[in-house]
């Protein structure tokens, strides 16, 4: 697990803003087309010239527009909601909360962000398996971070980045203790992978199965 800034490097200019975790694997894959290029390798060239603008997608790191609201528990993660559901959370919160989960594909943003403001109460770092994220059995077996998060009026939320079947690097910029607010960048998932979060059982859900999530603008519920 990485520790590093809040905000992604920014490379080509402001209209394609991409994490800085990309790096590695970007500069490599340009140097291999370019070189592919002037050899006259022209199939490999164009294969490594689409190969780096996929891996530009998948670390693009767009700005968004946070919406207003203390209470407004927003999504940590871009993707599909893939579970809602009542359960009881042993670990962390020792007790009833209501849990969504979050599928993210090769597809979508993997830049997580903060859902409220608050201070990490927790952070705990797993090691685990790599089964396919959206499986139920991912949330125990695989590769994962945990942030236990406590806001200023005492509510508590868990949210944990798990590792999926082609991801195997989970990324967070931020510790115990740390005070953090929402909609801030707070780590990322290489590759696909799934975000769940536990939120306390009376909270207002407004997220829908199926629906379609955004990190730091989907609102999921209220806190009453």
């Amino acid at each position: 697990m990485a520790a590093g800034p809040e905000t992604g490097f920014r490379v080509l200019d402001q209209r394609i803003p991409v994490a800085k975790e990309g790096i590695p694997f970007i500069l490599p894959l340009l140097g291999i087309a370019a070189i592919c290029w002037l050899l006259g390798a022209f199939s490999w060239a164009w294969f490594f010239s689409l190969l780096t603008v996929f891996v530009i997608s998948f670390f693009r790191d767009p700005e968004r527009s946070i919406p207003p609201g203390d209470k407004a528990i927003l999504s940590p993660a871009d993707g599909k909601i893939i579970r809602i559901e009542p359960c009881t959370e042993e670990r962390f919160l020792k007790g009833p909360a209501i849990k969504i989960s979050i599928f993210m594909s090769v597809f979508n943003v993997h830049v997580n962000r903060i859902p409220l403001s608050g201070r990490i109460a927790e952070a705990a770092y797993r090691p685990g398996r790599f089964v396919s994220a959206n499986l139920d059995k991912a949330s125990a077996a695989n590769e994962q971070n945990a942030l236990l998060l406590e806001t200023p009026g005492g509510a508590r939320i868990l949210f944990v980045q798990i590792a999926g079947l082609i991801a195997r690097r989970i990324v967070c910029w931020v510790r115990k203790g740390d005070t953090v607010e929402r909609g801030r960048r707070f780590g990322m998932i290489r590759f696909g992978s799934r975000v769940d979060v536990y939120l306390p059982p009376d909270t207002q859900i407004q997220a829908r199965l199926g629906q379609k999530a955004y990190g730091g603008q989907t609102i999921l519920g209220y806190l009453p």
